[in-house]
Parts: structure tokens; C-alpha cells; sequence
């Protein structure tokens, strides 16, 4: 479907990629991953036209048609509201649509036969292209990826930037090109929209190619991994764990015959300088020395993972309880968050607080901080040092400052030396530490701000969605630092991986109430499916057991469902003379809608579509009666039968 080969592209002296080179076949699910700054998103642009190669080419099918989800999408705007953004996807329906709007204000004083064959020949295109059911359609995948159903009539421009962007996915899952491309898409979506995103492209038509952090995400949708390194793509036949394994595997092999080779290397060499000045063995060590030149080197493995190797310190540890929340309430206007509900935060406590956007878990983190006014009580403990991070954090950094300079001026009171450890695990090393804020893209100034959120000495850390912009490897390398950290900390995220990683209790908001699960998320989904399990068993075996019933009928009761039997038999019979009644008419209006002399006649055409639409609506009714009295029936025949 899709082919890139011998593909180079440089920025500066620098080679992005090399002579790379990669085949996209159709229904294939590729998740492109690697270090921030290799070129994932630049390949994406290269693919889509966007931006020109070095050299090499990209060939695609001529039906090949590409979706494209970027980040440069936050900034589109629009008046429209977000229903009919969305069925942009459809243009070619909508023009049809159009354009029979316009051929019946044309029929209102034309009537000839080009113009009603005209019109015939639209309404079977439209009919074709499913342009009854588009609305439906773009209303079930909104609704799918988090917005209200009061919400889609609102005005794109009213939205935020996520918000908008959850439209433009909107927009491109109802394409359906045949190559769909996503960069990030998990950044702006709540774990329910995520899980429905991983549904949906599991069962995708087309080719996708996905760019993310979450990990999770791609092992749920994705069965090709390429991996972007030192200007190459390389391709492994599985998802991102399958990959992680196999990766592992290549590495020891490379490493094995690196050192091999190495080992070879250096007897080789022994050999030359032991030999060097024997004119008998000359042959023999330029034949060596010949084939040193020759040789294939190996490289050496260079390891991408990095290991958090700092402890983090605080100067004094928190009493027992850190926040306690008593009959607190919040509502905005109408919109009630929480109502009368109580938790408590103890020392040691690692809670991730998840759920879908709206329910209040961002307004939580500020009740918990202190700073969101509220109805009820909040208590902060003994000792408390706290340190929020949110993503408003980033716009608080020193644009001019370096970001050493930025660390230094955050007062830890820590070494140029230990800033510069701090820096490295979260990947500014070297001469990056001397970087200015201004020129960092977003993701670094998340990890920098995340590094001074780290440093503060804080022993209670309040983090709302720390993830976001990073890539796999900050992400690993949070999970560390979280995993060291030996004080309490709550934080907003719907990366999974995270959450997996970090948490010892799960809070989520129900019923205007915060729920607490006392241990990690995998043991929490597991007691959620059994509770579904259970509800679920529950309500079958609250239906009455057929055998148990029948036994339990005294002779009376099988009296009264004979008497019943025969009453609902009449009222059946009734029911079923009504429908084929209204079959004949709406025959007859059938047959009048086919009449040319009615179908030219708007009004005419409307009057009998209005009484055709009400005997529809009628026989609807009277077969759901019908169905309801066949049930009844049927259970009465048994009753009877016991006589």
C-alpha cells in the first residue's frame, strides 16, 4: 500500500534518517517508537507530504488515501458546532444532500421528468453512501471519545485545545482513509475514551500508524513495532512488549558477537606486533592486517535505558495523616462534583486518583491541595511540606533561564553536581543542561519542571497528569523516581503503565463520592470485573425459576391463567386484525408515493409521507403489544397446563 525506501533526511550536518527504509501493507497496525528527537513525528510529515526528503522516496497506491492527527491541529477553530465539524468526514454525502435540497425548491415550479430522475438518482447515491445514518454515526464516535451529548451542538471554538483535538480525531476515525496516522493521541483523552480508541482501531478497516507514550496503549492496538534509532527503522513482528522481549534478545546477540569479535581483534593484532619484524611470517601478517581492514565491525550495545541513581530527601517526615477531607462537598452552580463524602490521606499512602474527564478528579487535587474553596471540612497534618505539579507549572518556568540556572534558583540548596545527576535521569545531560527554557519543546519543559518538583524537599507531592509529553523512556524514568520516593503523593493520570507502576491505592469519584480500592491497579481492575461479574449474576438469579414457580401454583392460580388465557387470546386476535389493516393502507400509500402526479406535487408528496409516517408509528406500537402478549401467553399456556 504504502512504500518509503532509501529515505534520508538531515537537519543541518545532522542525518535524521539514513538510507531507512519501510512497507506499510494494508489492515496493518504499526506503533512507531523512540527516543524524543529521532524523527517519529518528522517521518509522519515526510509520509504525508508535509515535508520533503533528502533523498529516497515515498510510493503509495493511487487509492491509498491518508488521515493525518498532529499536534498543529490544537490551533484549529471553528464557529461550527462540533456535531457538524465531525461530519466534515462526510463531504461528499453532505454535497449530495445539498444538492437534493436544492432540486426540491427546483421541483417546486419544475415537474418535468429530467429533474425527477435527477432527484431519484441523488436520493439512491445518498441512500448508498448511508447518509441517513452519518449523524448517528458521528454522534456515537464523539460520545465515544468523551464528550455529552449536550455538548455537540456547542461551537468548536468554545473548546479547549485537547477538547478540539478530540474533535479532529472524531473527525478522521469517520474517514476512514486507509492509512491513519496518529501522533500522540492519547495526550488529550480520559482512560474510558483511550480504552474506546484501542476498541475501535483494533477493528479498523484500514492501515494505522501510531506515535505514543502509552504503553498499554500500544500493546492493546498495535501488532507491528518500528523502532527509530541512529537514522534507521526497524521493524518487530508484535506489539510494544513483544518488541521490549525481542529487543532484549538482538541486544545480547549483538553484544555476545561484539565482544567475540573484539576478542578476535585483539589476538589478530598480538599476532601482528609479535611478528612484525620476521621476514618469514610477513605474508602472514599483512594477510592479518588485510583482513582487519576488511573486516564487518560489530557495534558495541549502547544502552537506551537509564537508571534513576539519586535518592530523593526531604528534611522532616509528616505526621500519620497528611489530608483529611470530612463531609466535603463542591458544586459548580447545577453541577455537583462531590457530595458529603469523607477520605484520608496517611503517610506512605502512593494514591492514583483516575476516572473520566468531568467527574471532578483535577478539582479534587486542588481540594486535597487546599486551594479549591469548598462546603465541609479539610485538615492538613502535622509536618506537611507540599508540591503540586500541573501542567500550568510549565508556563511558571524562567523562559530566559538555563535550565540549570532554573534548577539552581528553585532552592533545594543542592550542588551544581547533584543538579546536574537530577537533570540526567530525567535525560539533560552534558552541555543540554546549558539549553535556554525558550528553545525546549514541551516535553522537556514537562521533565524540567517535573525535575523541580522532585527537588523540593516536599514530603507530600500533588502531580495531575506528570505523563503527559513525555516519551516512553521519561515515562520508565518517572516511575523510578516515584518508586524511590519515600513520601506520600496523589496524582492525577490515565496512563496505565504509571498508575501500575506507582500506586498502592486507587481513589476514583462515584455517585459524588470518593471510593477508595486499598491496593494497585491491576488488583482493582480485577475486583471491578468481579463486581460487574457479580451484578451481573445477581440479576439473573433474582428472575424467578421457572420449574420452582410452576411447583409453588396452587389449583386456584391455574383457574385464573386459563381465564387470562383466553382473554389475552381475544386481545391478540384484535391486535393482529389492526395490523394487517394498517398494511393495506400503507400499500395504498405506497403505490400513491410512485405515482408521478403525487411525487411532482410537494405538498401533495409531504401530506402523504406525514400519514404514511403515522400509520408506521402505529403499527410499531401495536407489534410491541403483540410481542408483549405473545410472552404473556406463553407463560399462561404453562400455567394452565398444570391442571
Amino acid at each position: 500500500m504504502l512504500s518509503i525506501n532509501n529515505l534520508s533526511y538531515f537537519i543541518g550536518g545532522r542525518a535524521l534518517y539514513e538510507n531507512a527504509a519501510l512497507h506499510i501493507k494494508p489492515k496493518d497496525k504499526i506503533g512507531l517508537v523512540g527516543l524524543n528527537g529521532t524523527g517519529k513525528s518528522t517521518l509522519l510529515k515526510i509520509i504525508n507530504g508535509d515535508i520533503q526528503p533528502s533523498s529516497g522516496e515515498v510510493q503509495k497506491a493511487k487509492d491509498c488515501t491518508i488521515g493525518f492527527l498532529n499536534q498543529d491541529l490544537l490551533s484549529y477553530q471553528s464557529e461550527d458546532s462540533i456535531l457538524d465539524v465531525a461530519l466534515e468526514a462526510f463531504k461528499e454525502t453532505l454535497q449530495l444532500e445539498q444538492e437534493i435540497e436544492n432540486i426540491l425548491h427546483q421541483m417546486e415550479t419544475d415537474h418535468s421528468d429530467e429533474i425527477i430522475n435527477k432527484l431519484a438518482r441523488l436520493q439512491d447515491q445518498f441512500e448508498a453512501n448511508e447518509g441517513y445514518t452519518i449523524k448517528a454515526k458521528a454522534e456515537e464516535v464523539l460520545e465515544g471519545i468523551g464528550f455529552n451529548t449536550k455538548d455537540l451542538g456547542r461551537p468548536l471554538k468554545t473548546f479547549s485545545g485537547g477538547w478540539r483535538m478530540r474533535v479532529m480525531l472524531a473527525k478522521l476515525l469517520l474517514e476512514k482513509p486507509s492509512l491513519l496516522m496518529l501522533d500522540e493521541p492519547t495526550n488529550h483523552l480520559d482512560l474510558p475514551s483511550i480504552q474506546w480508541v484501542e476498541n475501535y482501531l483494533k477493528n479498523y478497516e484500514g492501515a494505522v500508524v501510531v506515535v505514543s507514550h502509552d504503553q498499554d496503549f500500544l500493546d492493546n492496538c498495535v501488532d507491528i513495532t518500528v523502532e527509530v534509532s541512529n537514522g534507521s527503522l526497524t521493524s518487530y513482528s508484535g506489539n510494544y512488549s513483544f518488541y521490549q522481549e525481542e529487543k532484549k534478545e538482538r541486544m545480547e546477540i549483538q553484544q555476545n558477537a561484539y565482544e567475540n569479535q573484539q576478542q578476535m581483534i585483539k589476538q589478530t593484532e598480538r599476532f601482528i606486533e609479535r611478528f612484525r619484524a620476521k621476514a618469514t611470517k610477513s605474508n602472514q601478517v599483512q594477510s592479518r592486517i588485510k583482513a582487519l581492514d576488511r573486516l564487518d565491525r560489530v557495534n558495541e550495545v549502547v544502552d537506551d535505558n537509564i537508571s534513576v541513581n539519586f535518592k530523593f530527601k526531604f528534611s522532616q517526615k509528616s505526621g500519620r495523616d497528611v489530608v483529611v477531607l470530612d463531609h466535603v462537598s463542591k458544586a459548580y452552580g447545577d453541577l455537583v462534583i462531590l457530595k458529603d463524602t469523607t477520605a484520608r490521606i496517611e503517610r506512605g499512602d502512593k494514591i492514583a486518583l483516575i476516572g473520566a474527564n468531568g467527574k471532578g478528579k483535577s478539582t479534587l487535587l486542588r481540594i486535597v491541595d487546599g486551594t479549591e474553596p469548598i462546603k465541609g471540612k479539610r485538615e492538613q497534618g502535622h509536618n506537611v511540606i507540599k508540591s503540586f505539579y500541573a501542567q500550568h507549572q510549565l508556563e511558571a518556568l524562567n523562559v530566559d533561564n538555563e535550565i540549570l540556572q532554573e534548577m539552581v534558583q528553585a532552592g533545594s540548596k543542592k550542588t551544581e553536581t547533584e543538579l546536574r545527576n537530577v537533570l540526567g535521569c530525567f535525560l539533560f545531560t552534558n552541555e543540554d543542561v546549558f539549553k535556554k527554557i525558550k528553545v525546549l519543546s514541551g516535553g522537556e519543559k514537562s521533565r524540567v519542571a517535573l525535575a523541580k518538583t522532585m527537588i523540593s524537599e516536599a514530603n507530600f507531592l500533588l502531580l495531575d497528569e506528570p505523563t503527559n509529553h513525555l516519551d516512553i523512556q521519561s515515562v520508565n524514568i518517572l516511575i523510578q523516581a516515584m518508586e524511590q520516593y519515600e513520601g506520600t503523593f496523589i496524582t492525577v493520570s490515565h496512563d496505565r503503565h504509571f498508575i501500575r507502576g506507582v500506586a498502592n491505592k486507587i481513589w476514583y469519584i462515584e455517585e459524588n463520592k470518593i471510593k477508595e480500592y486499598p491496593g494497585n491497579y491491576d488488583e482493582f481492575v480485577y475486583w471491578k470485573s468481579q463486581q460487574v461479574a457479580s451484578l451481573t449474576d445477581t440479576k439473573q438469579d433474582s428472575k424467578p425459576k421457572q420449574d420452582t414457580r410452576k411447583k409453588e401454583l396452587s389449583i386456584t392460580e391455574v383457574n385464573e391463567a386459563k381465564k387470562n388465557l383466553k382473554k389475552k387470546e381475544h386481545e391478540l386476535a384484535l391486535i393482529e386484525e389492526k395490523i394487517l389493516q394498517i398494511e393495506t393502507k400503507k400499500a395504498e400509500l405506497e403505490k400513491k408515493m410512485a405515482d408521478p402526479v403525487v411525487f411532482s406535487d410537494i405538498k401533495k408528496m409531504e401530506e402523504v409521507n406525514q400519514s404514511y409516517q403515522k400509520l408506521k408509528n402505529q403499527e410499531s406500537e401495536l407489534n410491541q403489544n403483540w410481542e408483549t402478549l405473545v410472552e404473556e401467553i406463553g407463560s399462561l399456556q404453562e400455567a394452565a397446563s398444570l391442571a
